[in-house]
């Protein structure tokens, strides 16, 4: 199914405002983006967001792999959190990347019949991203829509982009990552079986297994909370290979402190708060022991600061 044909399926019921991009973690900058549709929307529009399943980077340059912040689902949840109404998925393929920035256009105004069209800073459509401010501009005189933009929503003295996250959230800078987000960055997946060794040391762990596609925080110990079937309690995580073992895979293993339940095959949701932690090797087992008490007792008084009303 090509570009015009999904576009010609959605037939919103009255005009829209629209925005354009993949806004994957959808962080404070894209906030700050939708507010603008959703103030310029008003009562008269519907706002929309036109949002790519897939980076246009990997698309453009075959062979270059960027790891998700987040899923499709998630994504679309917190776009329609936000006070979107309207949220098109669209896969970007070769095909998409050749339309031309009219062709573009005029099938933003045929099929998502849009009033106005509101762009961040760096944004630009259509191939080899000819459709700029000004050229998008030009066209919306033509076609019958505004453009608007917003400028980057500076924290820390840098703009808040899903780049930049990313680089925070692989060296383990939990703390960066949750300003950017303006919420707790988490992952999610199912338990499946391990090795057993955390529950032959005396802590057990539930291992998540976590698509290859999804990125990951930086190998080390985290204080987390650990949602399973809607109940969230306290935890401690930890990502990396387990050095001390000889091992290469990178796994995540989860220790929810006080816990008792079997649940093996259940989907659990992991919510990063601080990192206590690097991954490091130990000499033997009681000196990892030891370690993993430490631990256990840094997440337990981290995650009293950061909501105690989870502890009993």
């Amino acid at each position: 199914m090509d570009f015009v044909q999904r576009l010609s399926e959605i037939k919103p019921d009255q005009e829209t405002v629209l925005t354009i991009g993949v806004f994957d973690g959808v962080h404070l900058g894209h906030c700050h983006l939708l507010d603008e549709v959703i103030n310029r929307a008003g009562k008269d529009y519907i706002p929309a967001v036109m949002t790519f399943t897939n980076h246009p980077a990997t698309v453009i340059n075959p062979g270059l792999q960027i790891q998700k912040l987040s899923t499709t689902e998630e994504k679309s949840r917190l776009i329609s959190k936000q006070g979107i109404e309207l949220i098109v998925p669209i896969p970007f393929d070769q095909e998409l990347a050749a339309v031309s920035a009219s062709n573009f256009s005029e099938a933003l105004v045929n099929h998502l019949k849009i009033a106005g069209l509101v762009i961040g800073p760096d944004f630009a459509l259509g191939k080899g991203r000819e459709g700029n401010y000004n050229v998008l501009t030009q066209l919306g005189m033509k076609l019958g829509f505004w453009v608007g933009s917003v400028s980057p929503l500076i924290i820390d003295g840098l703009p808040v982009k899903s780049r930049r996250i990313r680089q925070d959230l692989a060296e383990g800078s939990i703390t960066t990552v949750t300003k950017q987000l303006g919420r707790l960055f988490s992952i999610s997946g199912s338990v499946i079986t391990g090795n057993k060794q955390g529950r032959e040391l005396g802590f057990p762990t539930a291992n998540l297994s976590v698509s290859e596609n999804m990125l990951l925080p930086g190998d080390g110990i985290y204080a987390t909370w650990t949602t399973v079937n809607q109940h969230t309690y306290p935890s401690a995580t930890s990502i990396g290979i387990r050095p001390t073992f000889g091992l290469t895979e990178r796994v995540v293993e989860v220790h929810i402190l006080d816990f008792g339940q079997n649940i093996y095959g259940e989907h659990i949701t992991v919510q990063f708060v601080e990192k206590i932690r690097d991954q490091e090797t130990f000499d033997n087992l009681p000196a990892l022991i030891t370690q993993i008490a430490e631990d256990v007792s840094k997440a337990r008084i981290t995650l009293k600061d950061h909501g105690g009303s989870n502890f009993a």
